[in-house]
């Protein structure tokens, strides 16, 4: 078996099982969402299939596609958002896995156009400043993917809100991705759930800033 080929048979066993854990932490219903990986070093992704039930998303299921979209290897066709997931790999080399939810919260501060603040010491963690809203784009092409690589170039935030649709977040790889989506919705809840007390209160950015580096350069076990 060629190396390739055991990378794409690794990330499909992974990718099938991190789309559990979309609906572990309730980010998901039906078929809507997906998690996608980059096969890395190779123009190549590995992304669900489109409209099948999670119970049925085995590695077997997964689709490989090149960074254009197009099917290298599967029997279905990709999930409807392979087209957004594609033009961020092309685009920002640095991101080894892309993921979109339709969770609650999240979507809720989509609907409003309204970037969730960074008023939690967990938000300075893992986003490093608010999670912000990108433009409204319809699926079909990289409309998507365009507005989340135009949102997030530059910015600190893993996570992205599509105006009136929902949360699509990156990462160093699909773990991280997951990671990012399952802390967005997280934050998302606590937020709003602070201004019906109240209005939050702002965290000042130098803080900010310290507990963004701490969390990324110092927290957890470093090997």
């Amino acid at each position: 078996m060629s190396t390739i080929t055991t990378e794409i048979a690794a990330l499909r066993t992974q990718v099938a099982a991190l789309h559990a854990e979309l609906v572990r932490y309730g980010l998901v219903v039906w078929t809507a969402g997906n998690v996608s990986a980059r096969v890395p070093g190779h123009d190549l992704l590995v992304i669900k299939p489109s409209g099948v039930s999670y119970d049925e998303l085995t590695p077997e299921a997964m689709i490989v596609c090149d960074l254009d979209g197009t099917v290298v290897e599967g029997d279905l066709s990709p999930s409807s958002d392979t087209a957004a997931h594609a033009y961020v790999y092309r685009h920002m080399p640095e991101v080894g896995g892309v993921v979109h939810t339709h969770s609650t919260y999240a979507c809720a501060w989509a609907a409003r156009r309204e970037p969730v603040p960074c008023v939690l010491t967990a938000m300075g963690d893992e986003f490093g400043a608010e999670i912000p809203i990108g433009p409204f784009a319809l699926i079909g092409d990289d409309s998507i993917g365009r507005g989340i690589v135009e949102t997030l170039r530059g910015h600190r935030s893993p996570a992205v809100l599509m105006a009136n649709h929902g949360p699509f977040t990156i990462g160093k790889d699909a773990r991280a991705a997951v990671k990012a989506a399952v802390m967005c919705e997280d934050v998302a809840r606590t937020v709003h759930i602070s201004r019906q007390l109240g209005e939050p209160v702002p965290i000042a950015k130098t803080d900010i800033d310290r507990l963004h580096d701490r969390y990324q350069n110092v927290y957890g076990q470093h090997r």
